[in-house]
């Protein structure tokens, strides 16, 4: 019965780990994605006024 309580506490311990790390890397991907956007739409603004119709 204690074996499988260990066994409990490792998988945890690893499943938190790695959603811990899932979480990390999905919000720098975010935070870059935003940055890139926002980069991305300044520039056409700027440039809007060389647009020919």
């Amino acid at each position: 019965m204690n074996d499988g309580n260990e066994r409990a506490y490792r998988t945890m311990g690893s499943g938190g780990v790695a959603v811990l790390t899932i979480g990390i890397i999905t919000v720098c991907v975010g935070i870059i994605t935003g940055i890139l956007c926002i980069i991305s739409g300044a520039k056409l603004l700027q440039n809007r006024s060389g647009l020919l119709f």
